[in-house]
């Protein structure tokens, strides 16, 4: 049964995967790092000199051991650009990586088949090297 674990384990996409995993969970703090450090701050300036981590909506001030019951939607606002940005940088590179499959795709056949012999031979040739056949 281990043996059986280590092969699926040591397969390519598990390994990918979990490489994939740990990159975006670095990418995840460096965005959070942007929005919090150096995208809100400005914002919050702008707006006069509000800090975004702060705005709630208190719905029970605290009372004696009772916390304070609120709605932090500060924080929510810095998630959701956070989460903006996040997505709009993995659509930029979705589309990056769809632009480069299809150069790969359109790059044109350097080779064809022989109809006599089928052997794979260079576009431009006018006879086969194997079968020494006249292409057209």
């Amino acid at each position: 049964m281990f043996a059986e674990f280590k092969k699926f384990a040591l397969r390519g996409n598990v390994v990918d995967m979990a490489v994939g995993i740990i990159i975006g969970a670095a990418f995840s703090d460096l965005v959070s790092s942007l929005v919090n450090d150096v995208v809100m701050p400005p914002v919050g300036l702008l707006l006069g000199n509000v800090d975004f981590s702060n705005l709630a909506i208190i719905l029970q001030n605290k009372t004696g051991t009772e916390p304070e019951i609120s709605i932090k939607y500060g924080q929510f606002l810095s998630v959701l650009i956070d989460f903006i940005i996040l997505a709009f940088v993995i659509f930029l590179m979705v589309r990056q990586m769809n632009k480069l499959s299809q150069q790969k795709e359109k790059k044109p056949a350097s080779i064809k088949t022989c109809p006599f012999c089928y052997s794979d031979i260079h576009i431009k040739a006018k006879r086969c090297p194997e079968c020494t056949a006249l292409l057209e």
